[in-house]
């Protein structure tokens, strides 16, 4: 396939708002690339090439001047390969041997080619063709339910893959995928509820377990091999060898945990997010007051048999026997004064509030349903900087005032506020630095100038308000009230924030 025609497609996908539209001018492309080629048409519109991250930035591709190629020529199987290439060029010497491979790229490449591409490998495509929609577009292209398509994309943690799998083979072959072991499961993820009572109304007899401010993990072990991931399933598996010493004692062979890692001092009282994450994988352990302990709250596969499509009480009885005391503390309860027991339980002990969760729920793996409800006293958000400002007084040389934005309907995002408020120096120091490693010459979502630095929307950061109020400064018309810096969380990525509507549901939120 003619890169000219995936580049003609995403140019039609940005130029509507329409969400049908987009997913049948998608659908239309999958249906006619080669079967080679779908996982990599459809990482490509998603903005995500399949090699992952390659660290080129906006300024290596500015510097690429030359002479755009008259009539399209350049293939999506070309660009795969050169992707490939410049994700392998390493070491002495590799700026100069990535610069050129760019080069002749680029000479291969029509103006709108070129475009698109320093969009891609920038970082930069945004033209609402991301998860949500590129499933809905397999789907169609396939004529399968997009149930069937997003259950296999999450139990596989490959959408492009799953697109090949669904056009090549279709219904029967997405229902056979399952779960597999050391292979990353995306995880099930949580809706907000503002009390305990509300969300014992809303799903009856549940389980109240303490919500811990740790970083999720998701533990799979076969025989004696263990692999650790995170929620954005990245293997971090060498970075715990205490949690797999741990799993290694329990008494089965095979199984997949769903649980966190939380730093806990010696009087079992947690510590902050920041501490767990900088402790987290370090070989010099040096403050001996606390240690990383591992809790776990879900058992998704045991000895043989997939356990996502049982009742959260199934689950949970063979967690506890599994895990003993090393499961998160709860209990069932349809009882609102019980719930909120639990979580004045959990709030003495330094927690930061609990989950409520059906007792008949399923394991819905990359869904944040209503079957899971998070209730935390304080109101806090996970929200992506869009740019930031360079301070002044104290803070000159420091990216300070964060741009905050939202998720939207179409995985884009909505700007929903500004913060310099919470920022330690070291914070300051480490933001500045990371801010300026994915920064972009211009954007969609902030307005720019000498003294604001817009950035690749990536870094997720847990912000604490006092809640929202309407307004029209904004798209989303909503503001934050109050707003400052909990932490940044490395642990998620920009697919795991909250959404606008999440935002405006605490309008009505005293």
């Amino acid at each position: 396939m003619l890169l000219a025609d995936l580049v003609a497609t995403s140019e039609a996908v940005a130029a509507t708002s329409s969400r049908k539209t987009k997913t049948e001018h998608l659908a239309e492309l999958l249906r006619a690339a080669p079967p080679d080629e779908v996982d990599t048409v459809a990482a490509l519109l998603m903005g995500e090439p399949r090699q992952g991250r390659i660290g080129i930035g906006w300024a290596a591709l500015a510097g690429i001047d030359v002479d755009p190629a008259s009539a399209p020529a350049l293939t999506v199987t070309q660009l795969d390969q050169t992707i490939t290439s410049l994700a392998a060029t390493a070491g002495p010497g590799s700026s100069g041997r990535r610069e050129e491979q760019l080069r002749r790229l680029f000479a291969q490449a029509t103006a709108a080619e070129a475009d698109f591409l320093r969009h891609l490998l920038g970082g930069e495509i945004r033209q609402g063709a991301l998860a949500g929609l590129m499933t809905e577009a397999v789907a169609k292209a396939a004529g399968v339910p997009a149930a069937a398509v997003r259950r296999a994309s999450m139990l596989s943690g490959d959408l492009p893959g799953t697109a090949t799998l669904a056009l090549t083979s279709g219904r029967r072959a997405l229902d056979a995928v399952g779960l597999e072991l050391l292979r990353g499961v995306q995880p099930m993820l949580a809706a907000t509820a503002e009390s305990v009572a509300a969300a014992i109304d809303d799903l009856g007899r549940a389980a109240v377990e303490w919500k811990l401010d740790g970083i999720r993990v998701q533990v799979h072990r076969r025989g004696r091999d263990v692999r650790v991931f995170t929620r954005n399933l990245n293997d971090v598996t060498d970075r715990l060898p205490e949690l797999v010493e741990l799993v290694s004692t329990f008494a089965a062979d095979r199984f997949v945990l769903d649980g966190e890692t939380i730093g806990l001092t010696n009087d079992d009282l947690p510590r902050r997010f920041q501490d767990t994450a900088s402790r987290f994988g370090r070989e010099d352990q040096g403050d001996h007051q606390w240690r990383l302990e591992a809790l776990f709250f879900d058992l998704i596969h045991l000895d043989g048999t997939d356990l996502i499509d049982e009742t959260l009480l199934v689950r949970r009885t063979a967690l506890a026997q599994l895990v003993g005391a090393h499961q998160v503390p709860g209990t069932i309860t349809d009882d609102p004064a019980t719930a909120q027991g639990v979580l004045d339980e959990a709030l003495a002990q330094g927690h930061e509030g609990v989950m409520v969760k059906a007792a008949d729920s399923p394991y819905q793996a990359g869904r944040r349903g209503k079957s899971w409800r998070k209730v935390k006293p304080v109101h806090t958000l996970d929200l992506v900087v869009l740019a930031a400002e360079w301070g002044h007084g104290r803070r000159t040389g420091w990216l300070s005032n964060l741009h905050l934005g939202a998720r939207d309907a179409d995985d884009g995002f909505v700007m929903v506020g500004k913060t310099f408020k919470g920022l330690t120096d070291e914070l300051l120091t480490w933001q500045t630095g990371a801010l300026q490693a994915i920064a972009v010459e211009r954007s969609e979502w902030t307005t720019t100038s000498d003294h604001v630095v817009a950035v690749r929307p990536e870094l997720v950061v847990e912000i604490a308000l006092d809640g929202v109020q309407a307004s029209t400064r904004y798209p989303g018309g909503v503001a934050l009230r109050f707003a400052r810096v909990k932490g940044y969380r490395p642990d998620k990525d920009a697919a795991d924030a909250d959404t606008i509507d999440a935002v405006r549901s605490l309008l009505a939120t005293p």
